[in-house]
């Protein structure tokens, strides 16, 4: 039942996504300009890890992909709360846990097929990595999609204007964005602030995918990417089922 359950919500909400052709192209539109008009210039620069400038960046960007639209995926549940849809939603012997799963794996799919149109990108203008770095990549980036959406929508069933939940995941995305190394490398960072970066869990998942970007399979980066990813997705997945069970979403 829970896997039937899953496959009814996720068929619902993919449905919604096809629906909107412009919003599943535009939502890579952000990226998509930092590697067009960033990425060159890195191009010679000394980044302080191995591989090239396109290696160091692309991992970053489709992390950024994740964070960004993952952290804001809550605002369709305000807007589903306004409408009525969570209210009859709860009348449904539907598994909470499968209406929390099925929009969170959505969300992975569309983000994921983001990033293989930035990834497509990225090669016309340079980039070159072994297939199975990119395919470890778009795991990353799945795992992230769920842990934050799941966190996410929580939030949304918690807040539930848009008035608060803007700033407040606004408050959450830019220091994450900036503190992980996403854009440039965190080596290139004070002593200090690489520190503090250690303290942001997806500091790990960026140097894990840009280890698999060059090949580096077996790196510690890579075990403790795979271990951050892993635990994040369990722990927000968790977090996420509990608030729907409480709030009966």
């Amino acid at each position: 039942m829970l896997l039937h359950d899953t496959a009814l919500v996720y068929g619902r909400y993919l449905r919604q996504s096809l629906r909107s052709r412009f919003a599943l192209l535009f939502g890579a539109l952000t990226p998509l300009l930092y590697l067009l008009f960033f990425g060159p210039l890195l191009t010679g620069l000394p980044l302080g890890r191995a591989g090239s400038s396109w290696q160091i960046l692309v991992p970053g960007l489709l992390l950024q992909l994740g964070l960004f639209g993952a952290l804001f995926a809550g605002f369709t549940i305000i807007m589903e709360s306004a409408q009525g849809v969570v209210e009859r939603m709860r009348v449904t012997p539907v598994s909470r846990f499968a209406l929390l799963l099925g929009r969170v794996l959505r969300d992975a799919t569309v983000f994921v097929f983001q990033a293989v149109l930035l990834v497509l990108a990225a090669v016309a203008m340079g980039l070159r990595a072994p297939l199975a770095g990119i395919l470890i990549g778009f795991g990353f980036v799945a795992l992230l999609t769920l842990s934050l959406a799941s966190l996410s929508y929580a939030t949304g069933m918690k807040v539930r204007t848009p008035q608060e939940f803007g700033p407040l995941i606004n408050a959450v995305s830019m220091p994450s964005m900036l503190l992980s190394g996403l854009v440039l490398p965190m080596s290139l960072a004070p002593a200090w602030l690489d520190v503090l970066s250690h303290f942001v869990p997806f500091r790990y998942l960026v140097d894990a995918m840009r280890d698999a970007y060059v090949g580096h399979y077996t790196s510690a980066h890579m075990l403790y990417g795979v271990l951050v990813a892993v635990g994040f997705a369990a722990l927000a997945v968790t977090t996420g089922t509990r608030v729907f069970r409480t709030a009966g979403a």
